[in-house]
This record gives structure tokens, sequence and C-alpha cells, in this order.
């Protein structure tokens, strides 16, 4: 989350408790609470859910919120069964249980069923742009213990080819979008702009076209980059990727010197390439822009718990409509 993000919850969550103190604490004619209170309670709320998502993730923050929301919820029914239907009476148990539902709705949608996610980049281009809104399977790989994320109930496997939302390994609380290259125990090479896995090239390299696109470089503005796209073949997948001729395969001033397991990475010293061996229970991620992604050649393997799911759809796209409803290839 941003400074200027934390900045703004910080100050509904003060303007939140001035509403609550300035509120009278009565019902009014009508049975409804004060709208100053209303406010108050709302604006604590959202203040308060804002600085919670600066320091744990969103499922976690929704998760305390649903037990937060639905402690009160409990307390306003029993109330409520007692006094033989008579309206609550204490203004913070009658505001919170309202929210308990929607909260858990949210929560149950999103943690379990599917999440939407914006492409804020071009490391997946051809196939996704910036300003694509995208929805993610949140079950297809299983469906997972909320926070801790381990299967509970598996479905399916990940494979090959695959394009997948994922917590960022260095900051879970941020989530990245790659495709995946290798799995368990793959040998992943990428050497003078071929890649192969165990030993076998993926990429047609002689079946090239150009595919220019228009990229925001800090302190330089819009450049125009010249790109080639060509056909990988990953699994039963035929997938679509880029390589700019300019870049090289890697960039070793970029390669963390300490990520977990490096030592099954080899890097080659005149940056042609790299090696890597895929540990158990690890995926090994690309960028399709393959020059021109922070991926796993920079950063190391992504665990299975980091997983959170599988892109499957574009349902957005303000700047371009003809590509709502594009199925992720």
């Amino acid at each position: 989350m941003s400074k200027t993000m934390i900045i703004g919850a910080a100050v509904l969550l003060v303007l939140g408790i001035l509403l609550f103190f300035k509120s009278t604490k009565v019902r009014e004619e009508n049975g409804e609470w004060s709208g100053t209170l209303q406010w108050g309670y709302l604006l604590m709320l959202v203040g308060t859910f804002g600085l919670l998502s600066a320091l744990m993730s969103f499922t976690a923050v929704l998760l305390l919120f649903v037990l937060f929301t639905g402690i009160a919820w409990c307390i306003h029914r029993r109330k409520k069964k007692m006094n033989s239907g008579l309206l609550d009476d204490n203004h913070f148990t009658d505001y919170m249980s309202g929210f308990f539902p929607i909260i858990l709705v949210v929560f149950i949608l999103r943690t379990f069923v599917a999440e939407p996610f914006q492409i804020p980049s071009s490391s997946m281009r051809p196939g996704l742009i910036p300003g694509d809104f995208i929805l993610v399977n949140k079950f297809v790989y299983g469906i997972r213990l909320p926070v801790l994320n381990n299967v509970l109930i598996p479905v399916s496997n990940v494979e090959r080819g695959d394009v997948m939302v994922f917590n960022y390994p260095e900051d879970t609380r941020k989530n990245y979008i790659k495709r995946v290259i290798g799995l368990p125990g793959d040998v992943v090479t990428y050497k003078d702009k071929t890649l192969s896995i165990n030993d076998k090239v993926v990429n047609d390299i002689d079946e090239q076209k150009l595919y220019n696109y228009a990229e925001q470089v800090l302190n330089l503005g819009t450049m125009t980059i010249h790109a080639r796209q060509l056909n990988e073949q990953l699994g039963n997948k035929s997938v679509q990727v880029l390589q700019i001729p300019q870049q090289p395969a890697v960039i070793l001033q970029g390669v963390r010197p300490d990520f977990p397991d490096r030592e099954l990475c080899t890097y080659y010293p005149d940056g042609s390439g790299f090696s890597c061996t895929v540990p158990a229970g690890k995926y090994f991620m690309m960028g399709d822009n393959r020059d021109n992604s922070d991926d796993s050649r920079y950063w190391g393997f992504v665990d299975d718990k980091l997983v959170v799911g599988k892109a499957f759809l574009i349902w957005l796209n303000i700047g371009d409509m003809k590509r709502i409803g594009t199925k992720i290839q």
C-alpha cells in the first residue's frame, strides 16, 4: 500500500472518531441511529481496514473483520431473542452486526471462488497489457485454508504454461502475475534467448514477427520498445511471448544474491542466461515479455503456499473495450 493511501486511511479513521464523539447515541423517531453516528462507524471501519491492510494481507484483514463483526452479530441476535424482537439499544452491536453478512459473502467469494486483479505492467505482453482487469480462479488448484494457504481439498495440479497469480516472495502483501515455466524437478535453462525445459527447446526462434509497444521509462518519458513475437510450447499450451533483442537474457546486477535455494541456479557471467533446477513444492515463473520482466530469474522460486489462483478472463479494459471477455491463454 502506498504512503498516500496509508495517510488517507488514517485521516478517515480520525474523522470517524470525531464524528462518533460528536453524534448522539440514541435512536431517532424513525428508529434509526443518527446519520452522524452511522458515518462515524463507517469511516472508522474503512480507516481501520486500510491501516491493517498496510500491515498484513487483504485476506487476513477480511478474516479479522469477519470474526469481529460476527461476534457483534451473535451478541445482537442473542439480545434480540431475549428481548422478544425489540430493537437493540446498543448502537455498537446493532450497527456492526449489519456488516457481518456483507463482509462474510465478500470473504467467501474472494477467498474460495474468484478475485479481480489489474495488470500494472507490460511484463505479460502480448497476452496481457496494462489496464486489463482480470479474474482469477481461486479454487482450481484446491480449496485452501485462509491466511495459511495450505491446500485442504485438492482439485487439480498446477500445469506448465498456466498464467498464475501469487504472493510476491519478497513481500507477500503484493500480488504478481507470471506464467508457470518450471514445475518441481524441472531444469529450466534460458541461454542466448532460447528457453529449454529438461533439455528440450520450447520456443520457436525461426517463427518471429515484429511487435512494438509504448512504455513509460523512468526519467526518460515514453519510449517505443521494439520486440520480436514468437511461439512457445509449454506442455499442451501454445503461447505467444516477446523477446527484446537489445536486452540480455538476464541482468546480473538484478539477481538477488541470497534468495532461497539460490544454489540451485547457475548464472552465466556474460549475462547470456541461466539454468535453474526447481525444488520440491515450488515453481519457476517468468513473464511472457521475456526480457522485460521481474521474475524467478531475479528473486527465485515461488512456494506452493504463495499461490493465489489461475488467471482465466479479461473482464474489463477501459482503454480497449474489445478486450472484454477475452480468455487468458
